[in-house]
């Protein structure tokens, strides 16, 4: 049992590392678009808040919200599936801990 749940960590410890890499991307590109979209935006107004009014709501920069919000997704699922089978791994060892103690026990 406890084994199945370490290959499960060891085998998914690098999907969940690109997953969490991807997420951090994204959350730093984020500041790259919302920068070049004011940019763009400096054409028509000169005033920050104009231009960070149009970075947000501009279609390519809510794109990128999507794609970090499944970056978010991915990275959580991962987390918690890696989470549950170190609890696994405990589980199993306090249930053997347990067994060697009735065995003594008896």
């Amino acid at each position: 049992m406890s084994h199945e749940a370490i290959d499960f960590i060891f085998q998914n410890a690098p999907e969940y590392a690109k997953a969490k890499a991807e997420r951090v991307y994204l959350e730093e590109f984020r500041k790259t678009k919302k920068a070049l979209l004011m940019k763009a935006a400096l054409q028509k107004y000169e005033a920050v808040s104009a231009q960070e009014r149009e970075a947000y709501a501009h279609p390519e920069y809510q794109e990128l919200l999507k794609g970090l919000q499944a970056a978010i997704e991915i990275e959580e699922e991962l987390k918690w599936k890696l989470e549950a089978a170190r609890l696994r791994v405990e589980v199993y060892r306090t249930e053997e801990a347990s067994a060697r103690m009735q065995m003594r026990a008896a």
